[in-house]
């Protein structure tokens, strides 16, 4: 085994702290930047200290060790990038306010790349020119960027990230399906070796377009996506991917609608206490404005509504919410009072399937103090599109079994796709097929992400010392501690030198002018996975060893503890 470098904290630029960050809101943010791992540089930027980049660096090997497994080739390519190649796949308009757009000093524009499908397909288009040039699958490390309204929770939502994309290339569907399979298992690999608990779930291509897509995540407190585990089957789906089949029912014995006095019952809360029935027994309408036209959004009066879901629907729009300006220049739409019936073709209508064909409703009349009930979906209103538009509830059928669903957060850390031929077509990606025609290549992209994979593994293994990292990533095997004495310290960097001789990766706490409390402290609060101590029974050349994990401690000689981390 080769030998391993030992880092002294003496001469290692770490400062702990024993307070948390006054913005921190998670605990990955607190505790990487207590224990030295990195600082902020800005809102959403972020500079990695040594141990940190040790950190980032280990999962990095890891990634790279798994893609290189599967076929993939290393490159790198540029984070500057022109506007004409998204210009041409319409993302550079699609991307919205997240998108980094500059200009250079003659006025071209450019952006700072949020993902890399664009450059990919180019450079394939100019290396690869017949089918006995493909499959190829390309991958790279590289930072990305993305403008974020909100940067928080430290790394875990920046507007600079290290991510791991890759990108699959075939003449066939069948090849795609094989690429995307071959990823798959590269991601259980990867994952499994970090130490990670995750899920695979449904999930939709948002963006990136495409069919198939399946996410990576990691349950946690702190994520910021909710997905649904079904507890009798196999069915997972981040709940944005989650969708249910129109079930019409039979409205043909509700009687006809009819217009009751409601005043003061402008919200669904009143409406309900007012006339004693459920909220679930109303029809919410929600008006948003979709590159400006207004558009009716209705779901059960019990649901809310799920913006994401929307946005989605009518990707790349920009949708918002209607304003008290809006309500004034149209005097038809009442508000607190809107009911689909009458909109005609003045506003759009989409409904969740709940609202169904053959379903009766109380909804607002569209005038002052005036609701109708018996207002049936297909003969008093139309629904101009269905769409999955509310916020899955804990207990919400399983689309596929039925059984009540179960809820959790978590932390996205990889995303695949089947992107199909959207860029190869905008892009014109050929190759020359075995028959001489040209032959538009299909394309798979896979992502993961790399330091939101720290931020990850941070927030799923730490405890109230402080993090606790897994072997794979730590940035170090085995953390000596020197109680403080002469004889403490000898003992401890002749034991760290013997390690490192024998591969181990060694950080020795080695500082003068430091109390052991303050080094026991660090100790538990860097959380390299073994501890050993040089304390008072070093004269005797007896360590204490300390399973940062499970906190289990016992005495060893130095030869004990030298076969024992070397084992």
């Amino acid at each position: 085994m080769a030998n391993a470098q030992v880092q002294r904290m003496s001469q290692l630029m770490v400062k702990t702290l024993r307070d948390d960050p006054a913005d921190a809101e998670v605990l990955s943010h607190k505790l990487l930047v207590r224990a030295g791992y990195v600082r902020r540089t800005a809102a959403g930027i972020w500079s990695w200290l040594p141990l940190g980049k040790k950190v980032l660096a280990n999962v990095e090997r890891v990634v790279r060790e798994e893609m290189d497994a599967i076929g993939a080739q290393e490159v790198l390519l540029p984070a500057l990038l022109p506007r004409e190649p998204y210009d041409a796949t319409g993302r550079w308009d699609e991307y919205g306010q997240e998108l980094f757009r500059l200009k250079d000093r003659k006025g071209g524009d450019y952006l700072l790349g949020p993902t890399h499908e664009e450059i990919f397909t180019l450079l394939v288009k100019d290396q690869c020119t017949s089918y006995k040039d493909l499959p190829v699958i390309l991958y790279q490390i590289q930072s990305k960027f993305r403008d974020e309204a909100r940067p928080r929770a430290g790394i875990l939502r920046g507007r600079e990230f290290l991510m791991k994309d890759s990108y699959s290339f075939d003449t066939a569907d069948e090849g795609l399906a094989e690429a995307y399979a071959r990823h798959r298992e590269a991601y259980q690999r990867i994952f499994t070796r970090l130490g990670l608990d995750y899920r695979i779930v449904a999930a939709t291509a948002g963006a990136m377009g495409g069919s198939k897509s399946e996410e990576f995540l990691a349950p946690a407190e702190a994520g910021e996506d909710t997905f649904a585990d079904c507890p009798n089957c196999d069915f997972a789906a981040n709940t944005e991917a989650i969708s249910y089949a129109l079930q019409p029912v039979d409205g043909s014995a509700v009687p006809a609608l009819e217009e009751i006095p409601t005043p003061g019952t402008p919200t669904i809360e009143t409406l309900a206490a007012s006339l004693g029935v459920q909220a679930s027994d109303t029809l919410k309408n929600l008006l948003v404005k979709v590159d400006g036209e207004i558009v009716a959004v209705g779901v059960p009066g019990d649901r809310e509504v799920d913006l994401g879901k929307v946005e989605e629907h009518f990707a790349p729009a920009t949708v918002e919410m209607v304003t008290e300006a809006d309500f004034a220049g149209r005097p038809d739409l009442v508000r607190g009072y809107v009911g689909p019936q009458g909109l005609g073709e003045k506003v759009t209508y989409i409904a969740d399937p709940r609202v169904a064909p053959g379903t009766a409703w109380i909804t607002g009349a569209n005038k002052a103090d005036t609701h109708a009930r018996n207002v049936v979906a297909g003969r008093d209103f139309e629904v101009d599109e269905y769409v999955d538009v509310v916020v899955v509830q804990e207990g919400d059928p399983c689309p596929t079994c039925g059984t009540g669903l179960k809820l959790d957060r978590a932390i996205e850390i990889g995303h695949i796709f089947q992107l199909g031929r959207k860029y190869a077509d905008a892009l014109k990606l050929d190759v020359l097929g075995q028959n001489g025609k040209p032959v538009r290549v299909t394309m798979g992209s896979y992502g993961i992400g790399v330091s939101r994979a720290v931020a990850a593994l941070a927030e799923q293994t730490a405890d109230e010392q402080g993090l606790c990292w897994p072997k794979e990533i730590a940035p170090a095997d085995v953390h000596v501690v020197a109680a403080g004495k002469a004889l403490q310290t000898e003992l401890a960097l002749d034991v760290a030198g013997k390690l490192a001789a024998a591969g181990v990766r060694v950080l020795v706490d080695d500082r003068a002018g430091v109390s052991p409390g303050v080094k026991f402290t660090d100790a538990e609060l860097i959380g390299v996975p073994q501890i050993l101590v040089a304390g008072r029974r070093s004269a005797e050349g007896v360590l204490e060893l300390k399973d940062r994990r499970t906190g289990e401690r016992e005495e060893v000689s130095v030869e004990d503890a030298i076969a024992r981390l070397t084992a």
